[in-house]
C-alpha cells in the first residue's frame, strides 16, 4: 500500500482517541545508557489499554467509522493484542466487534479479548486463512473491518505514540521501533 501520511494526519488522529488513549511515560535506564553508549528513551506503552500501542490504531479506525456504518460493528482478526484493542475501541462506542483469532493463541489474550465484550471466532492457522474468514463474517453481518496494519487510519494512530515521545523529547538522534509479523 502507497500511503502518504502527513504530520496533520496523526495530530488528527491524536485528537481523536483523546479520550481512550493513554498519555504513556517515558523513562530511562542508567544501566541500559551504559550498555548501548548512547541516552535511550522508553515509551512504555506497555501501560496503554490492553497493554499495548495498538489501541491507538484500533480506537482511531473505529472513531472514524460514519455512525450509520458504526451500528454495524466491526470484525478483525489478530493474536492478540490488536484482538484486545478493538474489543476495548468497540466496547467504548458500544458496538459489536468479532475478532478472528487463532485456536492456538495464548489463552490469556483469548480470555482477555472476550473480557472485553468481543465474540472471538478460533481458527487453526494452519489450514485456514484468517483474512477470508474475516472478510466472510463482514460480508454476511455488514460490519466493518479494522485491519491490524497497512491502512491509513490504523497507521496515523499507531504514529500517535511516536508524536508523544517526540513532544516530550524533541531532540531525538534516532528513534527506533521494535515490529513484527502479525501471525
Amino acid at each position: 500500500m502507497n500511503t502518504q501520511i502527513e504530520l496533520a494526519d496523526i495530530r488528527a488522529a491524536a485528537e481523536r482517541i483523546r479520550g481512550i488513549a493513554h498519555r504513556t511515560p517515558v523513562f530511562t535506564s542508567r544501566t541500559f545508557d551504559s550498555l548501548a553508549g548512547a541516552q535511550v528513551y522508553f515509551k512504555c506503552e506497555n501501560f496503554q489499554h490492553g497493554g499495548a500501542f495498538k489501541i491507538r490504531g484500533a480506537s482511531n479506525f473505529i472513531f472514524s467509522i460514519p455512525k450509520d456504518q458504526l451500528k454495524r460493528g466491526v470484525v478483525t482478526y489478530s493474536s492478540g493484542n490488536h484482538a484486545q484493542a478493538v474489543a476495548i475501541a468497540a466496547a467504548s462506542v458500544g458496538i459489536k466487534a468479532t475478532i478472528v483469532m487463532p485456536a492456538d493463541a495464548p489463552k490469556s489474550k483469548l480470555e482477555a479479548t472476550r473480557g472485553y465484550g468481543a465474540q472471538v471466532v478460533t481458527y487453526d492457522r494452519l489450514t485456514e486463512n484468517r483474512e477470508a474468514i474475516g472478510k466472510r463474517i463482514s460480508e454476511e453481518t455488514d460490519a466493518t473491518i479494522v485491519p491490524p496494519y497497512d491502512h491509513p487510519l490504523t497507521i496515523t494512530g499507531q504514529g500517535t505514540v511516536a508524536l508523544e515521545l517526540l513532544e516530550e523529547i524533541p531532540d531525538l538522534d534516532a528513534l527506533v521501533v521494535c515490529i513484527g509479523a502479525e501471525a
